[in-house]
């Protein structure tokens, strides 16, 4: 059974939960803090494994109206998300990519210049994992570092920029996945409604929603692809005959890399390079293994859209043919932004 990120409150987590006692002895008004957090009805993300241990603690505050007087240097006033208390088992990368990409989600969605996190030295393997995806040294508060990331600068770096996507002058593709693999992939994609605003997608919590995926197949065509091109998640029908309404495009991705066959020493070798981030069976992997034809695509999970893009809103208003394979293919400029436009993707997310 997958853990699942859940959001709730402050009163129905138990702060004699041995998780905390680390922020207990790192910070000495830590459970007067949890207790003001109770009586204000508070809400913080949290994930428990399978038997019943916390395993993430999450908790975002909208500091726009304020400035931390202790952080040096002094911080200029602006749209400002506070990562106020964040933790997570040590050496679960995975997890911790999945509470980093619902900060990212939480600060896009909430129109944030930035998001900041304090946190001490100690936490060498956090601090990475937080710098990896943007985050930047910006002073100190106390003992601890303050680290920042600006989500109105771009560096062209796939990672650094995370989660927005660059459109111009960037390859766009369109990747169908059959729903039985889309589902557990993109969970948070589903769409299950016809539209999702803002407030519903920060609150989405799927155990699937993390940062990269691992997409195998033996589609030549796609070898075409390289790192920085735009990839359409395009999940087709789940009824046969139905494709024009359910089959639809849920996802932006970006890719970071492309692997083939050949760039495999063995089978283990394979398989401990997709293992993490790859939903197929060990079974499946193997057969797959044995075609020439081989195509491994990384890609970080950049953007779930909020309205569906049906097969027959891109067949009448943006000139694709029912004649053209749609397993993989180019997309332009036009029909890519036209998936953009119609899916609602918030423009936080769209460097052009």
């Amino acid at each position: 059974m997958a853990t699942i990120m859940e959001i709730r409150k402050f009163s129905s987590i138990k702060l004699d939960d041995v998780f905390f006692d680390s922020l207990k002895n790192d910070y000495p008004g830590f459970e007067d803090w949890f207790n003001r957090k109770v009586k204000a009805g508070k809400v913080a993300f949290v994930q428990y494994d399978d038997e019943g241990m916390l395993q993430g603690f999450l908790f975002l505050k909208d500091e726009t109206a304020e400035v931390d007087e202790h952080i040096t240097p002094l911080m200029e006033p602006k749209k400002r998300l506070k990562v106020g208390t964040f933790k997570i088992e040590a050496h679960n990368t995975r997890l911790g990519e999945k509470f980093i990409k619902k900060i990212m989600d939480c600060a896009i969605y909430g129109g944030f210049d930035e998001a900041y996190v304090t946190i001490f030295p100690k936490h060498e393997g956090l601090i990475r994992l937080l710098e990896k995806y943007g985050f930047e040294n910006f002073g100190k508060k106390g003992d601890e570092i303050v680290l920042v990331k600006d989500f109105t600068v771009f560096k062209d770096d796939i990672y650094l920029d995370y989660p927005m996507i660059k459109t111009k002058d960037s390859r766009k593709y369109l990747l169908s996945i059959r729903p039985k693999y889309h589902t557990p992939l993109f969970s948070d994609s589903i769409l299950k409604t016809e539209e999702r605003d803002s407030a519903e997608l920060i609150k989405d919590v799927s155990y699937s929603n993390s940062i990269h995926k691992i997409y195998v197949c033996t589609m030549p065509d796609t070898s075409e692809l390289h790192s920085g091109d735009l990839v359409a998640i395009y999940r087709t029908s789940d009824i046969p005959g139905r494709a024009r309404f359910r089959s639809v495009v849920t996802s932006i991705c970006v890719v970071e890399e492309v692997k083939y066959k050949s760039d495999f020493t063995n089978i283990n070798d394979f398989l401990e390079y997709v293992k993490s981030y790859c939903i197929l069976s060990t079974e499946e992997l193997v057969k797959l293994f044995q075609n020439e034809c081989l195509v491994v695509i990384k890609m970080t999970y950049n953007v779930a859209l909020s309205k569906r893009v049906t097969r027959g809103m891109l067949l009448d208003n943006a000139n694709m043919s029912s004649n053209t394979y749609w397993g993989f293919m180019q997309l332009t400029d036009a029909q890519f932004d036209y998936i953009l436009k119609e899916g609602k993707v918030n423009e936080n997310f769209i460097v052009d």
